[in-house]
């Protein structure tokens, strides 16, 4: 009772932003599948015509359903950038297949004695196929038409990766921060609109025939009009443009906290931080959420907007084990803090560069900085158990785990196996909570905020110093985890609010105070 006390309040205080996300769900499902009709029932219609095109038409369609949706957004990315444009093409992609094919069978299954007797009535190709064909076809056409709108309200969920909006950033921003009720705002509603339109597109299908036609009608001005819903939430908002990852929008130390001691109030859209930064640098977005140590900062010239006010506490990285793994493995304590105070935050900026903007790959760039710190050493290939290290999905995760990897490997007789990509801190810690896996890196602030969550006075007075924040983190995981922070790497790698320096500088826009100054004036 209580979780569902707790899910109602969620959702009750966030209902302005859940209605705005809704919404945006609910168009962009239905441009997809307006496109994807006027695409897909010609098709369907032309094959049934040219049977011999069906296999290879029907076979595309197939291969596109079968790619990976993340996949397939990535692939839109380089060539119509982010937002609604690759969304809605990888969108209704997906919902072709459903839409031929039963257009195609409806049509192949009419009885051909009724077309045959259309003919002789003296009726054209193009009778036959409005007055005959299609009436009869139209019950099978609607039930493609259903399962390719239940596909596409699923899918569409994915959209908020690349800044398209929808349903999806509650879903990934509750992933991302362990909060299962930020999910459930995002999952439950999707679930609804899936079976809300499935079932009023049954009621369709069932129609007699004289009232089919007339939904025939109807059905192309619903479509419109429901489209129309994805651009009303964009028609209001501040000038500029912010991108802010799931994990940042849900955060105090994220854009919770703009609001609350800034008042800063942006147009916002979630994305993936993968591609934000090529966002922010192709114009498409003025203000991002970032790290102070990523490479990308470097790599597209962007700027660190001051956090005056100092929202984001320190964000130390350091890696965290389960106290069971050091018992089980004696010698890994200190070979993971063999990198204990290596790297400091213009280290990992580079190292960030390296993978981010080089694309060198995670392993080399491992490899030649403990070289460069004569600390690697070749594998020894030992038998005396498995260490499992887990990452989340982005380089510099990627890059610490495999510098854990190579020393793990060269200073003991363990072997390792790495579950890295695993998506943000609720997978990470989840994972390592369930024995998936031994470690992972975290950072300090992530501990205090997303994981411990303690009350505000004890966030602001713990917050105050790097070393009173890792202090505080530590004795509260081993408490309530019996997880083991080890000792920090060195860099700290905290949230920042970022724009192009150009920008930043046209707009004499040097601190969050600035930016807010900038907005409330327009």
């Amino acid at each position: 009772m209580n979780e569902q006390q707790s899910l109602w309040d969620f959702m009750r205080q966030q209902s302005g932003k859940l209605a705005e996300q809704t919404v945006q769900h609910i168009g962009l499902t239905f441009i997809s599948l307006f496109i994807a009709v006027l695409i897909g029932l010609p098709l369907g219609i032309f094959i049934s015509r040219r049977q011999r095109f069906s296999g290879p038409v029907l076979g595309v369609a197939g291969v596109l359903q079968t790619i990976p949706s993340i996949a397939l957004l990535g692939f839109m990315i380089p060539v119509l950038g982010i937002g609604a444009k690759p969304a809605i093409t990888a969108l209704l992609l997906y919902a072709l297949l459903p839409i031929i094919r039963n257009t195609f069978t409806g049509i192949t299954g009419v009885d051909a004695a009724v077309k045959e007797a259309a003919v002789a009535m003296g009726m054209s190709k193009w009778q036959v196929l409005k007055k005959v064909e299609l009436p009869l076809a139209m019950p099978v056409i609607f039930a493609g038409i259903r399962t390719a709108t239940v596909i596409t309200v699923g899918v569409a969920t994915l959209a908020s990766y690349i800044a398209a909006g929808g349903l999806g950033e509650f879903i990934f921003g509750g992933i991302s921060l362990n909060n299962t009720n930020m999910i459930l705002a995002g999952a439950i509603p999707a679930a609804l609109l899936a079976v809300l339109f499935d079932f009023l597109l049954s009621r369709l299908q069932k129609l007699n025939l004289k009232r089919l036609k007339t939904a025939t009608i109807i059905l192309p001005l619903l479509l419109v009009l429901l489209s129309s819903f994805y651009w009303i939430p964009s028609a209001y908002g501040s000038k500029l443009k912010a991108g802010f990852t799931p994990e940042f929008m849900g955060r105090r130390d994220g854009n919770l906290g703009l609001q609350s001691k800034y008042g800063l109030r942006i147009r916002t859209v979630v994305i993936s931080d993968a591609v934000m930064y090529k966002a922010a640098y192709e114009k498409q977005l003025d203000v991002i959420s970032g790290y102070s140590t990523d490479g990308r900062l470097r790599a597209y010239d962007l700027v660190v907007l001051k956090d005056d006010k100092g929202i984001f506490p320190p964000y130390y990285a350091a890696p965290i084990v389960r106290e069971n793994s050091l018992t089980k493995f004696a010698l890994l304590e200190k070979i993971l803090n063999l990198l204990a105070g290596k790297i400091n935050d213009s280290t990992m900026t580079a190292l960030n560069y390296q993978t981010d903007y080089l694309h060198q790959s995670p392993e080399k760039v491992a490899k030649n900085f403990l070289v460069s710190q004569k600390l690697w050493r070749p594998a020894q290939n030992g038998n005396e158990g498995v260490v499992r290290i887990g990452s989340k999905i982005f380089g510099e995760q990627y890059i610490l785990a495999n510098m854990y990897s190579m020393l793990i490997k060269g200073y003991s007789r363990y072997d390792v196996a790495t579950k890295t990509g695993l998506g943000g801190t609720k997978i990470c810690f989840d994972a390592l909570m369930n024995d998936q896996i031994d470690l992972y890196p975290e950072y300090t602030g992530t501990g205090l905020l997303a994981i411990l969550q303690p009350p505000v006075k004890v966030i602001d007075s713990v917050s105050t110093g790097s070393q009173a924040t890792y202090i505080y983190v530590k004795d509260g995981f081993e408490k309530k985890y019996n997880v083991k922070w080890l000792k920090p790497i060195g860099f700290n790698n905290a949230y920042a609010l970022m724009m192009r320096r150009q920008q930043a500088k046209n707009l004499n826009i040097k601190t969050i105070s600035n930016l807010k100054r900038y907005l409330d004036n327009r």
